[in-house]
């Protein structure tokens, strides 16, 4: 497993270079579409079915807030905040630590910005076929089984 192949020197992640534009209405459509209902919300309150359900009017809010971002090049000072909710696993000692497992619960507003970035990298990036680390279904054990 520690040898090394021919391909591993050669090859290496190639960039598309392309101007940053602003953030579209159909990237905020479709990161809303995808979202997920029934999720927690953040410290404001606001949840994805709350911008879902304005229909236009909560694209084009969230559309106008995704682009104050890029203009202004910084995240607002709320979102470096979260809230961690401990929840019990239902088995082991409920006075253990471990018996519990953490989830953080984000600003569903910084979720869309966040994914809207994330499709833009995957759009800018050369991938292969020898690429398997954090690949959506191509797991690191997957390979071995090859």
């Amino acid at each position: 497993m520690n040898e090394e192949n021919e391909w591993d020197h050669k090859i290496s992640a190639g960039v598309k270079e392309e101007p940053t534009d602003c953030i579209r209405i159909d990237e905020v459509a479709a990161v809303l579409k995808k979202m997920k209902r029934h999720k927690a919300p953040g410290l404001s309150g606001l949840v994805a079915e709350m911008i879902q359900t304005t229909g236009d009017t909560g694209t084009h809010w969230m559309l106008d807030f995704c682009n104050g971002i890029v203009k202004e090049g910084f995240i607002p000072e709320d979102w470096k905040s979260s809230v961690v909710v401990l929840i019990y696993k239902g088995k082991g000692d409920p006075m253990e630590c471990g018996s519990y497992r953490r989830i953080k619960l984000l600003e569903h507003a910084m979720k869309v910005v966040e994914r809207i970035f994330e499709h833009r990298i995957w759009q800018q990036i050369d991938t292969y076929d020898m690429q398997f680390g954090f690949m959506k279904g191509k797991g690191t054990t997957d390979a071995i089984l090859l």
